[in-house]
């Protein structure tokens, strides 16, 4: 889960932290050193690929992991809202792991998104591992959302896209130092689209060299916003490749 948890627990004491100001299809943006985008303009706070109730997913199938993911997720999001204070959460897809990861949410956990979502809206997109939305959550379950010239989706879609913030492929991106290599999830944005990050602490990470981002971005202006312990760090992708 890298560092992300304590640095959330950190943050109950809401120190200021310095995000990266960027745009998408001439929307104002900022990327949270926590994995979240804030659209400023219309106070909304966009976060995918939470996988909450991975580890429950797994216990369900026989492989047992430690039951804390979905806690500490929830912990990593209520620091960012609590930042932001959003008009509008926007989570982008694979919320849960699977299917019934809403519905056999533990109470406590399902507490805490009540008290989180309390005089805001919440908008859950539908995922691969989630297609049929949520139970019994604050909030509305849809495919995608548009808003100003962006478009809101879990998978983005083949090719150039205006306009188009995604999750699912949770990019990544590996910057090398002479003999010391650092490998972060990141947002990937050439300023027409952007890829957010995975926020659930039990997630892995997809290089932005892998064929499935080919042909996703303009290359030349793709940047990669990668999550440092308390700062993004950006770096040209043609420099990363260097």
């Amino acid at each position: 889960m890298m560092n992300r948890l304590a640095l959330a627990c950190e943050l109950n004491g809401l120190v200021p932290m310095p995000g990266v100001e960027t745009s998408v299809h001439g929307v104002a943006a900022v990327c949270d050193p926590l994995g979240a985008l804030y659209l400023p303009d219309a106070r909304i706070l966009v976060v995918s690929d939470l996988h909450l109730e991975k580890g429950a997913a797994f216990a369900r199938r026989g492989m047992l992991l430690p039951p804390y993911d979905t806690l500490a997720t929830l912990t990593v999001l209520s620091a960012v809202i609590a930042r932001y204070n959003p008009k509008l959460v926007v989570s982008l897809g694979d919320n849960f792991h699977d299917r019934v990861g809403s519905a056999h949410l533990p109470e406590n956990s399902r507490t805490l998104i009540v008290d989180m979502a309390r005089g805001r809206e919440w908008i859950w997109i539908n995922g691969n591992h989630d297609p049929d939305g949520t139970v019994d959550l604050p909030g509305s379950s849809v495919d995608e959302m548009h808003y100003s010239n962006l478009t809101f989706r879990h998978e983005p879609r083949g090719g150039l896209q205006q306009g188009e913030i995604a999750g699912h492929l949770h990019p990544a991106a590996t910057v090398r130092r002479r003999e010391k290599a650092v490998r972060r999830p990141c947002f990937a944005t050439d300023g027409a689209r952007l890829l957010m990050p995975a926020f659930g602490v039990m997630t892995g990470g997809l290089d932005l060299g892998h064929k499935a981002m080919t042909g996703l971005f303009d290359g030349p202006s793709l940047v990669a916003h990668l999550l440092g312990r308390d700062r993004i760090y950006s770096v040209r992708y043609g420099n990363l490749r260097g």
